[in-house]
């Protein structure tokens, strides 16, 4: 009995000290305004690998998007004019597609001719270390790798995205 009691002891101490130990890999981080930006890399359509330490001082407006996704489409036509009016102003854009499929992605690119840096990452493996689950969600991210403003869904109000980013 005795014995029996201290396997039964050792086993819920060692399945505790187990969950203690991934319960926080569990947690989804979710970033907001004012955490530092994850450190990404990813080769874009032109054959460009950008990391956040590629835009030279620059600031970022990351979009994760899909071409499945309607919100996506809607707006990406709006994403595409931002990117034009913003470029020579220094403003890096990066749409990260989470499609699985290459072909669905590439179809997408040949048919809406994206005036901004895109690349795809099926695992989603970028958009999880923002805590991106739903599309579209946009960052912006200063020169210092801050991020400034998240939008959750269809970007609604241009002006307002074109005075953070005119503020920076």
């Amino acid at each position: 009995m005795t014995r029996e009691r201290i396997l039964i002891g050792g086993i819920v101490a060692l399945a505790a000290g187990m969950a203690a130990a991934v319960y926080p890999t569990l947690e989804t981080r979710m970033v907001n305004p004012g955490d530092t930006a994850p450190v990404f890399s990813v080769k874009t359509e032109r054959g460009q690998t950008m990391t956040p330490a590629s835009f030279g001082g620059r600031v970022l407006v990351l979009n994760f998007w899909a071409s499945w996704c309607q919100p996506c489409v809607q707006e990406f036509g709006d994403l595409n004019k931002f990117a034009q009016e913003t470029a020579s102003q220094g403003v890096v854009v990066l749409g990260v597609s989470a499609d699985l499929s290459d072909k669905a992605y590439r179809r997408f690119l040949d048919s809406y001719q994206p005036a901004f840096q895109t690349s795809r990452d099926p695992g989603g493996d970028i958009a999880a270390s923002y805590g991106t689950f739903a599309y579209p969600e946009t960052y912006v991210i200063d020169k210092d790798g801050k991020v400034v403003k998240k939008i959750i869904g269809v970007i609604d109000d241009w002006n307002e995205l074109r005075n953070v980013v005119k503020s920076l």
